[in-house]
């Protein structure tokens, strides 16, 4: 079950098992991420990035809200894509028919695994590498975090702070650093 929390009248409450669903909860409250998603994906993030000689994020308010935003809005409509941030984004979906909880690691995971397609001594923008340069690029600073849900279907957007996958020339080649 995911975990939910709604905020209303200034309290942060567990959502409460009356309600019908995710769904209906989330048209009537402000659901508020849970703390322990957000551990995870802001974890995944820093282990990866040590990894590759990449200092730590840090959460960032007006990050987190415009990626919870866009979030909403791609499970409002089913559809997937990319928001008009200004800021680098990565974006992350999952559709299950039975009832799934998220973990903050699966997207970030998702997004590294890349990896695999990366070639470091032609460092620069490489077909299916992406999420993975975002997830660890070096100059980089802060992050931000948005899950919308229905229970089956799970949209999770990361929203970073510069931005990363800049294509002028020696950006790659300091920013997107082999395994130390």
């Amino acid at each position: 079950m995911l975990r939910c929390y709604v905020q209303f009248n200034g309290l942060v409450l567990p959502l409460k098992p009356f309600f019908s669903g995710f769904a209906l909860a989330h048209k009537f409250f402000i659901v508020v991420l849970d703390e322990v998603f957000k551990k995870e994906f802001l974890d995944a993030h820093n282990a990866y990035r040590a990894q590759h000689g990449a200092p730590k994020l840090t959460y960032n308010s007006e990050l987190n809200a415009e990626a919870q935003k866009w979030a909403d809005h791609l499970l409002e409509s089913k559809l997937l894509g990319h928001s008009d941030t200004e800021d680098g984004e990565n974006v992350f979906y999952s559709f299950n028919s039975q009832k799934v909880t998220p973990e903050g690691s699966q997207a970030v995971d998702a997004w590294y695994s890349e990896i695999k397609d990366y070639n470091f001594s032609k460092p620069g923008q490489q077909p299916k590498t992406g999420h993975f340069t975002q997830v660890v690029w070096k100059s980089t600073t802060e992050l931000g975090v948005g899950l919308a849900t229905d229970g089956h279907t799970v949209f999770v957007i990361g929203q970073y702070r510069p931005g990363g996958n800049i294509t002028n020339k020696g950006y790659y080649e300091n920013n997107v650093l082999p395994k130390s």
